[in-house]
């Protein structure tokens, strides 16, 4: 059920960079979607990707995982939906990520979540064999991909982002929030 403040109900949208890097266009795609979100909807930027430990089935069984994997859990189950922006390095989703969702799969946070997958790329072709990858590693743990693109980030664009970026961030967003 989503939150509310003050009687209105508001959408939580938890965002997700895959990408580790300062000055990510990735991250600023999501900063982007964060200060443009519409009325009622609330999108809350991630930073626990970074600081995960590296996935060990075992360690699950010492007990319940704290720090950073128990942030990225509470984050998650506190969301009404996802919106994941992740580079391609050699043709893949980067291992930070792919570790993250790793700790997941045995606590379910995702499941039957709504999750947009984007990537920004400097060109449109580029991006599109980690949104796959990535797309079939959240459907394996459960959650419903509403819309999966690559969002334009010219080199142009390294201090802000242009009308038609925005305008594919508000796209994606749509997406998220549409029932």
């Amino acid at each position: 059920m989503p939150a509310t403040d003050f009687g209105r109900a508001i959408v939580r949208i938890l965002a997700i960079s895959g990408s580790l890097q300062a000055r990510s266009s990735n991250a600023r795609v999501l900063e982007a979607a964060r200060r443009r979100a519409p009325e009622g909807v609330r999108v809350v930027l991630s930073t626990s990707v970074g600081e995960m430990p590296h996935f060990n089935p075992d360690c699950e069984a010492d007990g319940p995982m704290g720090g950073a994997v128990a942030e990225l859990r509470a984050e998650l189950a506190a969301a009404d939906a996802v919106l994941i922006a992740t580079p391609e390095y050699a043709h893949a989703l980067p291992g930070s990520l792919k570790n993250a969702l790793d700790w997941i799969v045995g606590s379910g946070e995702l499941y039957g979540k709504r999750v947009a997958v984007i990537s920004a790329a400097p060109s449109p072709e580029r991006g599109a064999n980690a949104r796959e990858m990535l797309e079939r590693t959240l459907r394996a743990q459960g959650a419903v991909v509403v819309s999966s693109a690559t969002i334009q980030v010219t080199h142009l664009e390294r201090d802000g982002l242009g009308p038609t970026t925005v305008a594919a961030v508000q796209a994606v967003l749509d997406s998220l929030v549409a029932r």
